[in-house]
Formats: structure tokens, sequence, C-alpha cells
């Protein structure tokens, strides 16, 4: 399973972190990532559409690989995964939410933001974690901090990366990818406007780890 996580990781250098305000937008917006070269998507279940986008996205848009965001519990899991979901991210990690992946299948992209939590997460089996809020986490220093003990550890860094900032995180040598909330603007989904959104992803698609 970790290694199926790390392979999706290493897809595209962005995962485009997505809310979903208004269900006919899911379509559309995931076909403009995916023009733009970012196939891996990660649907938040912040708003109320968010299981219903997952599986509109997974049956309409077949270059996409559709993760869900923001899980919190082992039912999440279960229902991501009927929905279409090839992986799952959480802001955080219990022992409850692991145990769901695993007994779902479903590659968990578990969250940590201290050392403590990531020790607690890799006891219990997971090498591949989103540091989450990376910014507050400690960012670029954080992670490098981490690769001297905990070589064999890969994150995916979500929370404040901009576009200007997303290249520093590449470079760390324990990085596979980034999440950024950046390549879906509101306003920009909100007027429809796919091209401007295909040429954010296609510019953060540019993106390669040092």
């Amino acid at each position: 399973m970790s290694n199926q996580l790390l392979d999706i990781l290493h897809v595209a250098p962005v995962i485009p972190v997505i809310v979903i305000q208004r269900l006919e937008d899911a379509v559309p917006l995931a076909r403009a990532l995916v023009a733009g070269g970012l196939r891996v998507l990660e649907v938040t279940l912040r708003s109320e559409h968010g299981m219903a986008a997952i599986r509109a996205i997974a049956e309409q848009v077949p270059d996409a690989i559709v993760g869900v965001g923001t899980l919190n519990t082992a039912a999440e899991c279960f229902e991501a995964r009927d929905a279409g979901a090839v992986f799952g991210a959480s802001p955080g990690t219990t022992a409850a939410l692991v145990q769901g992946a695993k007994e779902s299948g479903l590659p968990l992209l578990a969250g940590v933001m201290t050392p403590s939590e990531v020790m607690a997460a890799r006891a219990a089996g997971l090498r591949t974690l989103k540091l989450f809020p990376a910014m507050q986490a400690g960012g670029v220093a954080m992670l490098n901090a981490l690769a001297g003990p905990l070589p064999d550890v890969t994150f995916c860094p979500t929370g404040g990366i901009t576009p200007d900032s997303a290249a520093s995180f590449l470079a760390c040598r324990n990085v596979a990818c980034v999440g950024g909330s950046w390549l879906t603007p509101r306003d920009a989904i909100e007027a429809g406007d796919w091209d401007a959104i295909t040429a954010l992803a296609a510019a953060a698609s540019r993106l390669r780890q040092a």
C-alpha cells in the first residue's frame, strides 16, 4: 500500500487541493487540471459535495487519479473508496483512521506535524506522510531536520505553500510532491474560467525536484 501511495505522489510535482462548492464544477475543474498536466487530485470533504464530486470525477474523467481529502473517520475511508477514490489524505493521524484505511484498502496519506507524530505514524507502518500545516510546522527547515533521523519517511507537505515557495519544498530530498490550493482559485471556478486553471496547472506541472 505504501509503495502504491508513493507511486501516486510521484506522478506530478503538485497535487491540487480542491473544495467543491457547486457539484456541477467538479468534472470541468478536474478536466482543466488534467489538461494542464496535474492528474492527481485531492477532493476534500470540506463541503457537502465532496463525495459526490469524487464519484463524478472518477466516472467521467478517466485520466484523473482522484483522492479524498480531509478524512477524519474510518467510515469515510470506505465511503470514499466506494465513490471511486484511490487514495486518501487526512489532516492528522488517529489509530481508528489508520485501521479504517487498512481495512478499506485505501492508501492513506496521514497528516503529521511534529517529530513525535512522524515516529508514531512510522510505528503504525506508514512511511509516506502529509506534513500539515506545512508552513506552521516549520516548512523546509522542518523537512530537512526530519530527513536526518527519519530518512525512510517521504512527505507531501501541504498548507500555506505558494507557487513561489513550492520549488524550495520540492528540492528537499524527502519530499515527493506538494499539495496546493492556489491551483483552484474560487473566482476562476465561479466564472467557469477553465483555461485559467489549466494555465495554472501547466505552470505547476513544470516544477521539478532539484
